[in-house]
């Protein structure tokens, strides 16, 4: 499977604070599996380190309150095009981001609590046909329908 994959699972530092968080047990899919990696952020035009920064509707502002939406819309729009050029199966995107989240992300207010959502790339993949799972999903790569995205 070709799979695309939040960067920063696969231990490259571009996270808001410049850091990663590298999860093994998706870093070993790539014995069997093409792992594409993915920063929406970065794609997006957004630097590395950055303020964090949280989704708040269909809007994301940093924590001080700068409106980034254009910059994460950007990003999810380069993912998904790359997507479908190299015809993806599926997504493993980190949780609780406002790019990649995908079931829960942080509710907007910088206070740590977390809301039912997806991040704007999580939401945008799955809109077109491509499925998403969270960094502790792995054991839905194996049940997953074909993909339905088409080369544009």
């Amino acid at each position: 499977m070709k799979l695309l994959v939040s960067a920063c699972l696969l231990g490259l530092c571009c996270r808001y604070n410049g850091g990663h968080c590298i999860n093994f047990p998706v870093l070993d899919l790539q014995k069997e599996h093409q792992l594409i990696p993915i920063c929406p952020e970065q794609m997006g035009g957004l630097a590395t380190p950055r303020l964090p920064a949280e989704r708040l509707g269909n809007r994301v502002y940093s924590r001080d309150g700068e409106d980034l939406t254009a910059h994460y819309q950007l990003g999810a729009q380069q993912a998904l095009q790359l997507a479908r050029r190299l015809g993806v199966t599926a997504a493993i995107l980190k949780s609780r981001s406002p790019s990649c989240g995908y079931g829960q992300i942080y509710d907007g207010g910088f206070n740590g609590t977390l809301v039912p959502g997806k991040g704007i790339t999580a939401q945008l993949l799955e809109e077109n046909g491509i499925p998403v799972l969270r960094e502790d999903q792995l054991d839905g790569l194996f049940t997953l329908p074909p993909p339905t995205t088409q080369i544009v």
